[in-house]
C-alpha cells in the first residue's frame, strides 16, 4: 500500500506536470493506453482472459464512467492547486462516502462517525479558508473529485461478488480512452513530443501498477491493516511539491488536513469495528 501510493502520487506529480501543455482530454488518451499494459501482462502471464468478462456491464460501465469523470476532475484540480493541497481536499472522499452510503446504500450511520463527517467538512473550510472576498472558484474541483470517487466507490460496492478487479479496472481505462479521444476535435491536440511520450508512458504504467499493487495489499492483509496507508500519499505529495514547484503548505492547510485524514481513519475504524 505504501508503495501504491507513492506510485500513484509520483503518476499525479507528472499528471500536474502535463497540465502545461496538454488539457485534461489529451492527459486521459495519451496516457490510457500505458494504463493497460500491467494488466494485461497479468491477464496474459495467468493465460485468464475470462478474468476480462464482465458479468454486470451495466455496473461495470457505470462505475467506469464515474471513475472518468473523478480522473477529468482530477487533472483539472492539479491545474490550479498545489498537488498536495489538492489531494487532501480529495481525501475527503470516504467522508463523502459515509454521508452518500445513508440515501444510497440504506446503511445505519451513527452519530460517531457523523461528527467524524462534520470533523472532515471543518477540515476542508480550515484548508479553504473562506474571506470577504469568498471562496476561490477553483477550490471546487477537488470537491467534485471527492464526491465523484464516493459515488464511483459505492458503484464498486455494487459490484461486490460479481467483476474481478481486472475486469472493472479494464473496463474502467476503456472509458477513459473513449473519453479522452471525444475531447479532442472539441478542445483540439497536438501530438506529444518524445519526452513527453515518455511522460505518459510513465504516468500510464504507474496507475496500472498502484492499482494493482493496491488490489494485492486488499488480499494479503485486512483492510484495517493496510487502508490507513494510503494517506501517506499527502507525504509524498508535500514533497513532490516542494521538489518541483517549490510549494509549502502553510499551518492552516496542514491542519486542516489533518482533520480530514483524520475524520477519514476514524470513518475505517468505526466501520470495521461493526463488522
Amino acid at each position: 500500500m505504501i508503495i501504491g501510493s507513492f506510485l500513484l502520487t509520483t503518476q499525479d506529480g507528472i499528471t500536474k506536470w502535463l497540465t502545461d501543455e496538454f488539457h485534461p482530454g489529451e492527459i486521459l488518451f495519451f496516457r490510457g493506453f500505458f494504463t493497460f499494459i500491467p494488466i494485461l501482462f497479468i491477464v496474459i502471464h495467468a493465460n485468464d482472459w475470462r478474468s476480462l468478462k464482465s458479468r454486470n456491464l451495466k455496473g461495470t460501465m457505470t462505475r467506469a464512467i464515474l471513475g472518468t469523470a473523478t480522473s477529468i476532475f482530477v487533472v483539472i484540480s492539479f491545474i490550479y492547486l498545489p498537488l498536495a493541497t489538492a489531494l487532501a481536499i480529495i481525501f475527503l472522499n470516504p467522508v463523502i462516502l459515509t454521508a452518500l452510503s445513508v440515501p444510497l446504500l440504506g446503511e445505519r450511520v451513527g452519530w460517531r462517525r457523523w461528527t467524524a463527517v462534520l470533523v472532515g467538512f471543518a477540515g476542508v473550510v480550515i484548508i479553504v479558508r473562506p474571506s470577504d472576498g469568498g471562496v476561490p472558484f477553483y477550490y471546487i474541483f477537488p470537491l467534485i473529485t471527492a464526491l465523484l470517487s464516493s459515488m464511483r466507490d459505492i458503484a464498486t460496492r455494487r459490484l461486490r461478488g460479481g467483476d474481478s478487479s481486472n475486469s472493472i479496472l479494464f473496463y474502467s481505462m476503456l472509458v477513459a480512452i473513449v473519453a479522452g479521444a471525444i475531447s479532442l476535435p472539441i478542445f483540439g491536440v497536438h501530438w506529444p513530443t518524445a519526452s513527453q511520450w515518455g511522460l505518459f508512458a510513465a504516468a500510464g504504467l504507474l496507475v496500472g501498477l498502484s492499482h494493482l499493487l493496491t488490489i494485492q495489499a486488499f488480499l494479503y492483509a485486512p483492510s484495517a491493516t493496510v487502508a490507513p496507508f494510503k494517506y501517506f500519499s499527502l507525504v509524498w505529495a508535500t514533497f513532490i511539491g516542494y521538489g518541483v514547484w517549490g510549494d509549502v503548505p502553510d499551518t492552516w492547510k496542514l491542519s486542516g488536513s489533518a482533520l480530514v485524514v483524520g475524520a477519514g481513519l476514524f470513518i475505517l475504524h468505526r466501520e470495521l469495528k461493526q463488522k
